[in-house]
């Protein structure tokens, strides 16, 4: 693999132009993974056995909208399988649900009232807790999602996984999180640096 190399975990339909600013510039080359043939991934694989990734082989991961749909007990092998793969000073950019903003749609009694309007029709509270209903309905049941995250507990658990520094942010107004988290230890600078080029501006 080249020097600077990403893999695009849970990559979908997607490809590196919808990533981020970072991972989209010239400077990255894509590895595609993803549990589905049918998207033609370059890996067929899993978060929690990415086994067919060589250990160290990659500087950085993205992975959006993939870690809600393990069970709770398979985050941290996940997370072990994306420090594995990252080399010493790689990292990881993470996007999930957030559990706090969309709980407050809830409370105001709006589970199956639109929150925002997809590419692929009108996403629900009751969508982003537990996963988008018309693909589950079409059976493709890797759409569930079986766990959730708030800024907090996303912070908690990237460290506890053993992520050295880790940036993150809440977009009520989107309903998600967003984290980077480094495998070694990096300076708020450098920090600020890797967030000013992967989060949503």
């Amino acid at each position: 693999m080249s020097s600077t190399t990403f893999l695009h975990v849970g990559c979908g339909a997607k490809r590196k132009n919808q990533t981020t600013r970072g991972f989209a510039g010239p400077d990255w080359r894509e590895v595609r993974l993803d549990i589905d043939a049918s998207v033609e991934p370059d890996v067929i694989g899993t978060m929690t056995d990415m086994s067919a990734v060589a250990g160290g082989s990659v500087q950085a991961i993205f992975s959006s909208h993939n870690i809600e749909h393990l069970y709770p007990h398979e985050v941290g092998a996940a997370l072990a399988e994306f420090l594995r793969v990252l080399d010493g000073n790689g990292f990881a950019v993470i996007t999930c649900p957030d559990l706090q903003s969309v709980s407050a749609l809830i409370a105001q009694d709006k589970l199956t009232e639109p929150a925002y309007m997809s590419p692929s029709g009108p996403i629900t509270p009751l969508d982003i807790v537990y996963g988008f209903r018309p693909s589950l309905a079409q059976g493709n049941l890797y759409m569930a999602h079986r766990c959730g995250f708030t800024r907090k507990v996303l912070d908690a658990t990237l460290r506890a996984a053993g992520f050295q520094t880790v940036a993150s942010i809440a977009r009520p107004a989107s309903y998600d999180l967003w984290a980077v988290a480094s495998k070694s230890p990096r300076s708020e600078p450098q920090m600020r640096e890797l967030v000013s080029v992967h989060f949503p501006a």
